[in-house]
């Protein structure tokens, strides 16, 4: 525009010269206001840009000096709109900064949960105690979820949101602490060979190191690695659930305030795919560090004679725990610089206009509406409570979501030992394979489930029909698991006879035949061999080997008399390969790829049911409720049963330095299978008890509904369109989404 008004003015000549000078003073009376543009108001700017036309004459030069004058305006107004653009920035940095502050949390999680096997063999502690350590995660969330809950609104939730990061970190670090304090891992061997020597009398060897271990003092054996070591990971973990607390409410809340409504349902999906990508990244570093040797970096790998089908293998369980707790505090970074408050989402220019005259008013209003909300919430806690305690599709839903929950948060917490247990696979391929198959499946299930209820605006009754019927389906699938076996590994002495007969024995007694008594061998250690006649033995010894030759992985064992008895009379370092295992593998994989599929497509629906059961003003509360129940419930408890459970089918314990049974080396997959399958089968029966009830009661609401329709539409023919009523096909979305995550 100013190239076409400088022709334009070119072309008149000198006949508008009186105009040109006129111009000139105005445009210098003018000039001021122009050099203060950036901080004039939109109001003053519009005030200019009329003014200036008017001074000038009605002619044509007038309209087009209108026109700079404009251009001027609008150029201006597009100044006064730049913090519009940076507070938007804000909104986004806090959204991608709180993406990775949940990838934080869920790759933590998701890591702690694989390295629980590797935990378990490090402190040679039983699996019930594992649980403990598992659970203490929920234990600390508990902690400060009521402060999180009722005063997150009044502090600065950026801050607090970084504060937990840190904290979350420090948890991390506290439970890699007892690496570094422990010292060299040290694991069950029989036989201690030198560099130097080639070949070595076993029974001999097996004597003079049981005589030189019951020398060992208690002072020192306090210290290595079956000490008390294992509370700095309870407490880490504590910490850990700590820190992880006020990261989704307060981030979520955040969102909320101060993004559009239309928007905040997008920005919040965007955080389910850090939910998803967290549990992935920390399962694939998972499985990379348990291929690692607990010492790496220190040890030199030739000296290590464990395979990683070894039940004392121990991976760098460590080193996932200390890049969860980098990730975790420099998530925390962003969030030390983001404001307490913004403007709402497109009301920028608006609040700046305001900013000054109420700045010194908001902290006092802030202070006064948090502790009015405080109030409110205290006065309307009991009647919120007792309003829920009778209704009863909600009291029903929280029966169903503890029992069902206590089913599926024990089998998640074993299911890297049972696939280790069951299918004789190394605990790195157990954590990849969960990983990639199993997340990818129910993040679809997900997907096509609530991508279900939005098209159809399926009722609360079909919902609960959709949620039922699929997860009926899939626990009758389900229990085709049972029928996927893999028999025990053959252990002489523990799964079969050393005649060769199958045979599960818990005594000791039965570990000694006629072919090794003339050694004096010891039960206590667990160094299997394998012998050529494809049976394993506890120890060289236990196989009756009179010498041993080569060195580390390489020794062979030789002279085995109870071997012998079968043909061959020599063994390796390790144990058997176990037979036809493979196959039964892929079909359990495919199995729990078709269930995780079935059941949570109907995961939605049927969270909709518990949504759709609250009034508006209870949702937070009943929500909250509900997220408590379920984690003090089948949180907590859940893993600390399911390992003392699992403890029960132990048919080998390891030996701690100092005396005493460590972690469980060798368990009956038979029986095994049959608990952690068959606990979970008979809660998930229990619960389809309150779920017809729903059902029935749902059903009974929805007759009701259609009766009442009839009767509006008699209404209408008569007096006119009534609007009718009907179960809502949507209610909150963005609440649904949020609860979701903190789930």
């Amino acid at each position: 525009m100013g190239l076409r008004c400088l022709s334009h003015f070119s072309g008149r000549g000198s006949r508008r010269l009186s105009t040109d000078s006129f111009l000139g003073r105005v445009a210098s009376m003018t000039k001021p206001l122009l050099a203060q543009r950036d901080t004039v108001t939109e109001a003053t700017v519009h005030r200019n840009a009329v003014y200036l036309p008017a001074a000038v004459d009605a002619g044509t030069d007038a309209n087009n000096h209108k026109e700079d004058s404009t251009a001027d305006s609008k150029s201006t107004m597009k100044g006064a709109k730049e913090p519009s653009i940076f507070c938007m920035t804000k909104l986004r940095v806090f959204l991608v900064s709180l993406s990775f502050a949940y990838l934080a949390k869920t790759m933590s999680g998701a890591y702690m949960n694989s390295m629980l096997t590797q935990i378990e063999r490090r402190f040679n502690i039983p699996a019930s105690l594992v649980g403990v350590i598992n659970g203490s995660f929920e234990m600390g969330n508990l902690l400060v979820i009521p402060f999180v809950s009722y005063l997150g609104s009044k502090l600065h939730r950026p801050r607090m949101i970084a504060i937990g990061c840190i904290v979350m970190a420090l948890g991390c670090f506290l439970i890699a602490l007892p690496h570094f304090l422990m010292g060299r891992y040290r694991y069950e061997n029989s036989l201690s060979v030198s560099e130097n020597s080639s070949t070595i009398a076993v029974c001999l060897a097996n004597h003079s190191q049981f005589s030189m271990a019951a020398e060992q003092s208690s002072e020192e054996c306090q210290k290595q690695a079956g000490s008390l070591m294992w509370v700095f990971v309870l407490v880490g973990n504590i910490v850990r659930g700590v820190g992880e607390t006020p990261i989704a409410p307060l981030g979520i809340s955040y969102v909320e305030d101060f993004a559009r409504t239309e928007n905040s349902p997008f920005y919040i999906g965007c955080l389910q795919i850090a939910t998803v990508l967290g549990p992935l990244f920390g399962l694939l570093i998972g499985s990379y560090c348990a291929m690692l040797y607990v010492d790496v970096g220190f040890v030199d790998p030739e000296d290590v004679t464990l395979s990683l089908l070894d039940a004392r293998w121990v991976g760098a369980w460590w080193l996932g725990v200390l890049i969860c707790a980098a990730v975790s505090f420099f998530v925390a970074i962003p969030f030390c610089f983001l404001p307490k408050s913004l403007p709402k989402e497109g009301e920028e220019n608006s609040a700046k206009l305001n900013t000054k005259g109420n700045k010194t008013l908001l902290p006092a209003e802030n202070a006064a509406q948090a502790s009015t909300k405080i109030r409110e919430i205290a006065k309307d806690f009991i009647p919120y409570l007792k309003s829920l305690s009778h209704n009863p599709v909600y009291m029903l839903f929280l029966l169903i979501t503890v029992i069902q929950f206590s089913a599926w948060i024990g089998m998640i917490t074993f299911m890297p030992k049972y696939m280790e247990q069951q299918y004789g696979i190394s605990a790195a391929d157990a954590i990849f394979l969960i990983g990639v198959y199993n997340l990818p499946i129910i993040c679809a299930g997900y997907f096509f489930g609530g991508l279900m209820m939005k098209k159809f605006k399926i009722s609360t009754y079909k919902a609960a029909h959709i949620a039922f019927w699929s997860s009926l389906v899939e626990y009758l699938i389900y229990f085709s698991a049972f029928f996927m076996v893999c028999k025990n590994a053959k252990v002489a002495g523990l799964t079969m006879s050393y005649e060769g007969l199958e045979q599960v024995s818990y005594m000791e007694t039965n570990l000694y035949a006629d072919c090794n008594r003339h050694c004096g061998c010891s039960t206590k250690v667990w160094d299997p061999v394998c012998g050529e006649n494809g049976i394993a033995y506890i120890s060289a010894c236990l196989a009756g080997c009179d010498i041993s030759n080569g060195t580390g992985k390489n020794t062979v064992f030789r002279n085995c008399s109870c071997i012998s008895a079968f043909g061959n009379d020599s063994a390796v370092l390790g144990q058997c390969n176990r037979e036809n295992c493979g196959t039964m593998l892929h079909y359990f994989l495919i199995l729990s790829l078709v269930c995780c599929l079935i059941y949570s497509f109907g995961a939605m629906p049927g969270y909709m049911v518990l949504i759709r059961s609250l009034k508006p003003e209870e949702k937070s509360f009943g929500v909250g409720l509900h997220s408590l129940a379920a984690r003090g419930f089948a949180g907590i408890p859940s893993p600390i049963y399911f390992g003392a459970m699992i403890d029960t089918t132990c048919l080998k314990w390891g030996t701690k330095s100092c005396g005493g049974e460590g972690a469980c080396r060798m368990y009956d997959s038979d029986t095994y299978r049959q608990l952690y399958l068959g606990v979970p089968s008979v809660l998930r029966a229990v619960s389809y008890i309150p779920c017809v009830l729903v059902l029935l009661i749902l059903r009974k609401q929805n007759k009701t509904l259609v009766q009442e329709n009839k009767e509006l539409e008699a209404r209408e023919e008569e007096n006119g369109p009534v609007e009718q009523k009907e179960v809502p096909a949507a209610q909150n979305s963005t609440h649904l989404h949020q609860e979701t995550i903190d789930l």
